[in-house]
This record gives C-alpha cells, sequence and structure tokens, in this order.
C-alpha cells in the first residue's frame, strides 16, 4: 500500500501553540518535492506532548491539506490501549489511509501482552495498521515471530512496518514469514539503502522533513536498480541522517527546517529544548554538504 520517501512530519510550534499556517505549508512543500506519503504525530511530531484535541487536530489539518494528493499514515500509538483506539477511530474518520501504532512505551508489555493489544485494535477499528517498532525509545521490541503472527492473524488489517530495531535480518524474517506483500519500511534513515536491497519499499525519514526531493530522488533510484545513482546520493545524505540525532530529535530537524524554511520555527515542547551549539554545528555542515544551503 505504501512505500518511497514519506516523511515523518514535525509538528511546527509558534508561540507554545501548534502553528497551523506552517504546517499547511509544509504538507504542500512535502508533497511538492515528491514525498509519496505522510506520517503526522509520529515520534518526529511530538506526539507524546500533544493534547487529544491537538493530536487529532494535527491529523485532521494534515489530511485536509494532503486532499488526496498522497495517502496520511496518522501516528496513533500510545502506551494506553483505548486512546490508542481513540486516535484510529479519529484518524479514520477524518480519511487517514492507515496507523502508524508504535509499540507501548514505558509499559513494557511482553510479547503476549503486545499480541494483545494490537490484535485488540485490529478488531475494533477498521483502519489499516502499520506497526511501529522503535525499542530503543519504547524499551520493547516487537520480535519477528510476533509480527508474523498479527500479520497472520490479521491479513488486510496489519499490513506493514516501520522498523527502527536497526537489524536488517528482519527484512529477511518478515519476508519468509509473511510474504513479499507485507509493506516494510526502514525507521532508520542512515539504513535505508540497505534496508532496500533485503527487501524494503521506503523509509518513514527524518531527514526528508528537510531535504524531500533529495529523499524522492534517493527513493527512485533504488526503485530503478540504479545502484550507482542511489548511492551518490546516500552519500549526499548520509550526514544529515546522523545529524538530525546529534542532540534529543526533534531539536536537529526543526532546527534544520527553520535554517532550510523561514516559516517553520525551531520551538520544540518541553521537556524537549532546542539543540545545542555544537548540535547546531553539525547540522548546518549536513545540510552544506548536501547542498541544502
Amino acid at each position: 500500500m505504501f512505500s518511497g520517501s514519506i516523511p515523518a512530519l514535525v509538528t511546527p510550534f509558534r508561540d507554545g501553540a501548534f502553528d497551523e499556517k506552517a504546517f499547511r505549508r509544509l504538507v504542500d512543500w512535502q508533497i511538492e518535492s515528491g514525498s509519496s506519503a505522510l506520517v503526522p504525530c509520529g515520534t518526529t511530531g511530538e506526539a507524546s506532548t500533544l493534547s487529544n484535541a491537538e493530536h487529532h487536530r494535527v491529523i485532521e489539518v494534515c489530511v485536509e491539506q494532503a486532499a488526496g494528493r498522497v495517502p496520511v499514515i496518522a501516528g496513533c500509538g500510545s502506551n494506553d490501549t483505548m486512546n490508542a483506539r481513540l486516535h484510529m477511530n479519529f484518524s479514520r474518520k477524518t480519511g487517514a489511509s492507515a496507523a502508524l501504532c508504535v509499540a507501548p512505551y514505558y509499559n513494557r508489555p511482553s510479547q503476549e501482552g503486545l499480541i494483545a493489544h494490537f490484535s485488540f485494535l485490529a478488531e475494533n477499528s477498521d483502519l489499516p495498521i502499520v506497526l511501529y517498532n522503535v525499542p530503543g525509545r519504547t524499551v520493547t521490541d516487537i520480535l519477528p515471530e510476533t509480527v508474523c503472527e498479527l500479520a497472520a492473524r490479521f491479513p488486510g488489517q496489519i499490513i506493514g512496518i516501520k522498523d527502527a530495531s536497526g537489524d536488517l535480518s528482519r527484512v529477511t524474517d518478515h519476508r519468509m514469514g509473511i510474504g513479499k506483500e507485507f509493506c516494510q519500511l526502514s525507521g532508520d534513515d542512515e539504513l535505508w539503502l540497505p534496508h532496500s536491497a533485503a527487501g524494503g519499499v521506503g523509509c518513514i525519514s527524518v531527514s526528508a522533513n528537510v531535504a524531500p526531493a533529495l529523499c524522492a530522488e534517493f527513493q527512485a533510484a533504488i526503485a530503478a536498480n540504479d545502484l550507482a545513482r542511489a548511492r551518490d546520493l546516500n552519500d549526499r545524505l548520509y550526514p544529515l541522517h546522523y545529524a538530525m540525532f546529534e542532540d534529543a530529535s526533534p531539536g536537529p530537524v526543526k532546527y534544520a527546517l527553520s535554517r532550510v524554511h523561514d516559516f517553520v520555527s525551531p520551538s520544540v515542547r518541553l521537556p524537549m529544548v532546542e539543540c545545542s551549539d555544537a548540535a547546531k554545528k553539525a547540522v548546518d555542515a549536513a545540510l552544506e554538504h548536501a547542498g541544502l544551503l
């Protein structure tokens, strides 16, 4: 259902509030630059700092502004199963194409708990689910056998995974255990190229916030099996991928966006703070290396 360069969108703030005007401009720029889908209210979108009303408004604005030009994969994850269902049902009514559902964080459920959590969501919403595995943040790892079991239980409902485990062998584990139709998206920009070689179809990307055209071109080269071009573009983007995490995310990516487009403020919400001077230097160097400044 999904492939290509898919930005995990930042949520712009102005004077502490959601900057809807800036977000609409960001959505338009992303689509015009070749992004193939959009993810509002993910980790990069600071979903954990949004009230439910704000969370829903960000998704609503994204769907409205995209206007069917690209699909919207709404961030619906929560460490509270019932709240995740609330987000999913709202996103379905709004017109989102799928829900990105992170493994419940902080609670540290077992694999049985993960199966129960995602099964409940699949049984209580008809919005397709893209699993999101990022054990470095959630301290919970959705193991390949759990992914395979969920996909087998809910074919057509649990349709893919954004994998940020850093373990590239899982792409093959999922292909062997589920099939080629299961949508595998990298959650790590720096592993986008080898993830694709193993069978992935794209990336839910932080860097694409800042370099949407380059990321879209990179994915097009991969799809065309033009490895030489893909490597060249990967070399241009590689320092940027790491610069986005020189300080706590999304501080660096918001700073980078403010350098590329002045309509996006570098403001983040507590407990996050704007990135350090050292991180800003790394971001500036990476933007120059990529030819974005």
